[in-house]
């Protein structure tokens, strides 16, 4: 699906110059001289390359439609992980790189979407969150007042949180996966 250059949001996933980009970033652009343009930071679905590039309302692009499955999170070996389709059983193998620093909030069992492109995986979305158990949480520092003051805490898949002073160390947690941030103590 052909769409202008001005019309491309961040998510939205593009082939230009002949491999497939995804937005990160936008931002419009007027200036006093010529026509207005927007600068869009694109990331390569393939090979993680970066790019910033200006598009103008009279270019178009393609808009590429991926398709997503669902899976569940087997188990890594190495820095390959294996997934298994949920309908049909069949195991792929994604490099843990393609996943970034979400790798440390899989779990075994863990249900993720794959988004494919052409049958090969592109990216690997996790659940927005994720249960954890805190294994180390500083101290409360005497005189700190309970609202804003958060401390330092480890998780059990050795990621850094910060958490507010009641959680200690065995708590059981609810975490945001997309920026590791403390949601609410789970149940």
């Amino acid at each position: 699906m052909k769409i202008s250059g001005v019309d491309i949001r961040p998510g939205n996933i593009i082939e230009y110059e002949g491999g497939i980009w995804k937005a990160v970033k936008i931002q419009h652009t007027q200036p006093g001289k010529g026509g207005a343009y927007m600068q869009v930071e694109l990331k390569n679905m393939i090979d993680g390359r970066k790019n910033n590039v200006r598009f103008r309302s009279a270019e178009s692009v393609e808009r590429v439609r991926l398709d997503t499955k669902d899976y569940q999170y087997l188990f890594a070996d190495g820095d390959m992980l294996t997934f298994m389709d949920k309908d049909t059983y069949e195991q792929i193998t994604i490099p843990s790189e393609d996943i970034g620093d979400q790798v440390a909030f899989l779990q075994d069992g863990m249900d993720v979407i794959i988004e494919l492109y052409e049958e090969k995986p592109i990216s690997v979305q996790l659940p927005d969150q994720i249960e954890a158990e805190i294994v180390e949480a500083d101290a409360v520092v005497k005189g700190q007042t309970a609202s804003s003051s958060y401390k330092p805490a480890v998780l059990d898949n050795g990621v850094r949180i910060m958490v507010p002073p009641h959680i200690e160390s065995g708590t059981r947690v609810v975490v945001d996966t997309r920026d590791s941030s403390y949601v609410k103590r789970a149940d």
